[in-house]
């Protein structure tokens, strides 16, 4: 039997998190209080004259409830809206969920995130404005739906009381879609899933072969389209005025709005949660802000709260929890001023995986933290999982670098599907590893177990060939079966390293000193395991290949080969630096 239109969308939304939790939440959903009124299509005006479609359930009964505002370029009219607007309307609330600017009934053109701050503006107060609203507006939704309220955060409406931003990635130019001159290349199956108004079927096509397309700037043309935004990207690699419009985050250092902050260790775009608690909460933000915001991440991907297992892992029953509970308790405090105590919870719940176990904590990262040092060492010949790289907490003494060749034709594969939905996750590399363009440095097994919980960054002193290259890391969890289950990692391209704003271009040669962002991870690894750093020079398809020449990025046709090393001597010390949180004894 094949599904219909509905089914598929269904299917779809949770497959690609875009309705987080559904599942879960129709088992765990509390019996319904109010029967659901439901009016689809309704025009909410822009202040340009612009109309968006909004689909609204609410409470069928007198009387005004407070709002909680979705906005999507995936389509408000999917099952996974009308059973979650449903359920939310059941509880007392009006749920709103509106399709974005040139997207499904919307007028206008759609052009990602340049019109989500003042749509999102109107939208919010729009709602508040209404008969059966009570003037209070939240907002919820993951991804792009997170960019949707972050953004229009920016503009300070005066009904916005409370959000909830679920795997929202950071400012565009800083992960998604770019990240400091490297691109995504899944970022061109996002625009084509989202061409035109509705959703599009790529399934039959060849996403790698499109990753691969040189110039990189053709493979909207592999699929069949020509996107404006595309190529508007790989025209601004560089922070410049470009980006500035679609960046939030030093915007809402001022606004003191409750916000309940969610992602996954696996989330492929966990920069942008990360990022935007720690601001939040920190030196930089108003005062007022500071105790307004908590943090939930637990072991999941992009599409959170889905299951008990991602990949190879089962993270155990308590993976899955009840995350619509959680946010109706969150929406039933800032909304309705209900005294339920969510003030005095915990600002810090994490998922300390291998342990599986939830945890409350005050603070992010974790005060009692001890971040050490792990050097890089080798007889000059760390290449591959059969070499001799080590790591170890001692400083070295003199020792030779290592060396490899960086082919972009031949790059070290990231693991990963071809889908944009989720990039990446506990993957074992042994059979990657046994490549001689990967360096791999290990230390012993570890003879207690050793919790890893916070940020993660790796100190690397390398030298190319090539005027321009790329240095990528990644930090693994090795089990005692040898399995090697990627934590994270990062990737600085060298010629935007030293300033985002423009290109500085490599002396052949000569070493520089780069500390690479690996964001964040909880891994209690266990006694026997061993913890393991890959240095090479791509992440591809995770990111684009550089190919090395310094040529424009995107118009790049041809190819050289670099030849690499990392130097980890006296003098020139690489290091991976592990946030070791102590275990109560």
């Amino acid at each position: 039997m094949t599904p219909d239109r509905t089914t598929k969308a269904l299917l779809l939304a949770i497959t690609l998190g875009l309705c987080p939790n559904v599942a879960t939440s129709l088992a765990q959903t509390p019996a319904a209080q109010y029967r659901v009124k439901m009016e689809f299509n309704a025009r909410v005006p822009m202040r340009d004259g612009v109309t968006l479609s909004a689909d609204i359930y609410r409470p069928d009964t007198a009387g005004r409830f407070p709002v909680i505002v979705v906005r999507t370029p995936y389509d408000n009219g999917t099952a996974a809206n009308l059973i979650t607007g449903k359920r939310w309307a059941a509880r007392g609330f009006v749920y709103l969920v509106q399709d974005v600017r040139g997207r499904g009934d919307s007028d206008g053109e759609f052009y990602p995130l340049v019109n989500e701050a003042k749509d999102g503006y109107d939208t919010i107060e729009w709602a508040a404005a209404q008969p059966w609203s009570n003037g209070k507006v939240g907002t919820t939704g993951g991804s792009y739906l997170g960019w949707t309220q972050v953004l229009a955060a920016t503009l300070k409406p005066p009904a916005l009381a409370a959000m909830v931003p679920i795997v929202t990635p950071t400012d565009p130019d800083l992960n998604f879609p770019m990240q400091m001159g490297a691109i995504s290349p899944s970022t061109v199956s996002w625009l084509a899933y989202i061409d035109g108004k509705t959703l599009q079927d790529i399934t039959q096509f060849d996403l790698f072969g499109a990753y691969s397309t040189l110039p990189l700037r053709d493979a909207d043309q592999a699929l069949g389209r020509r996107f404006k935004a595309w190529r508007d990207w790989l025209d601004h690699p560089a922070r410049d005025a470009y980006w500035e419009p679609q960046r939030y985050q030093r915007k809402i250092l001022d606004y003191a709005i409750p916000s309940l902050h969610v992602s996954g260790w696996y989330d492929d775009v966990l920069l942008g949660t990360l990022q935007n608690f720690t601001n939040l909460t920190g030196p930089d933000a108003a005062p007022a802000v500071r105790p307004l915001q908590r943090l939930i991440i637990g072991p999941w991907g992009h599409g959170v709260n889905r299951g008990t297992r991602l990949g190879d892992i089962d993270f155990g029953p308590g993976a899955v929890i009840d995350l619509e509970g959680i946010q109706a308790r969150w929406f039933n405090r800032w909304l309705r001023a209900e005294q339920n105590g969510v003030e005095q919870d915990a600002p810090v719940r994490i998922f300390v995986m291998g342990e599986n176990l939830w945890r409350n904590e005050r603070e992010w990262p974790l005060a009692r933290t001890r971040y050490t040092k792990y050097y890089l060492h080798s007889g000059g010949r760390a290449n591959s999982l059969y070499g001799d790289g080590r790591l170890d907490t001692i400083p070295p003494g003199r020792e030779p670098a290592d060396r490899f060749q960086y082919d972009p034709m031949n790059a070290p594969p990231f693991i990963t599907d071809a889908s944009f939905s989720q990039v990446g996750g506990p993957d074992d590399y042994r059979s990657v590893e046994r490549r001689d363009d990967i360096l791999v440095y290990t230390t012993a097994p570890f003879t207690e177990p050793v919790e890893v919980c916070g940020p993660l960054t790796v100190h690397l002193v390398a030298a190319s060939s090539a005027k321009d290259t790329d240095w990528a890391t990644k930090i693994l969890d090795v089990h005692p079966d040898g399995f090697a289950q990627r934590l994270n990692d990062g990737l600085v391209r060298a010629r935007y390293y030293q300033d985002a704003t423009k290109a500085q271009f490599l002396v052949p040669g000569q070493s520089e000193s780069y500390d690479i962002d690996n964001w964040a991870t909880c891994q209690l690894f266990g006694r026997g395991h061993r913890l393991r750093l890959e240095v090479l020079s791509s992440a591809f398809p995770k990111w684009d290949r550089n190919l090395n020449t310094g040529g424009p990025l995107g118009d790049e046709t041809k190819s050289i080969v670099a030849d690499q090393t990392v130097h980890h001597g006296r003098g020139t010390e690489s290091w991976v630096t592990i946030p070791i949180v102590p275990r109560p004894r």
